[in-house]
C-alpha cells in the first residue's frame, strides 16, 4: 500500500466532517434576527429542562409518599394469603385426631416413635 492511501483526508468520513465544518462556519449568526432566534431557542430549551426537572421531582415525591400505602396494602394481602393457606392446611381437626392413634402426623409425612434397638453397638459399653 502506498502512503497516499493512508492519508485521513482521503477518508469519506473526514471529507464529510470538513464539509460540515465549512457549512457551520457559513451559517453563523450575523444579524440581530439570527441572534434573537438563537437566544429564543436557548430560552425554550432551558425552560423545558427546568419543567422536566420539576416534573421529575414531583413524581419522585409522589412515589415516596405512596410507598407506605403500597407497603400497607401488600402487607394486608400477604396476611390474607397466609390466613387462607392456614385454613386450607388445617382442614378438619376431628379427622386429624382419628388418624393420629399413636403416630405423629407432620407436614412432611407420618413418623412413628419406635423403641430403642437392643442390638445397638454403642449401648454395649454401658
Amino acid at each position: 500500500m502506498s502512503h497516499s492511501n493512508r492519508d485521513p483526508r482521503n477518508n469519506a468520513a473526514w471529507q464529510a466532517a470538513s464539509q460540515w465544518r465549512a457549512r457551520a462556519s457559513r451559517t453563523r449568526p450575523n444579524g440581530i434576527m439570527d441572534s434573537l432566534k438563537l437566544l429564543l431557542i436557548w430560552l425554550v430549551l432551558g425552560a423545558l429542562m427546568i419543567v422536566g426537572v420539576i416534573l421529575g421531582l414531583f413524581f419522585l415525591l409522589v412515589g415516596w409518599a405512596m410507598m407506605p400505602l403500597v407497603r400497607y396494602r401488600l402487607k394486608k394481602r400477604m396476611e390474607q394469603m397466609r390466613a387462607n393457606q392456614a385454613e386450607d392446611i388445617g382442614g378438619d381437626t376431628s379427622a386429624y385426631d382419628k388418624n393420629r392413634s399413636g403416630s405423629q402426623d407432620v407436614l412432611e409425612g407420618s413418623y412413628e416413635v419406635k423403641d430403642q434397638v437392643k442390638d445397638n453397638p454403642r449401648d454395649s459399653s454401658r
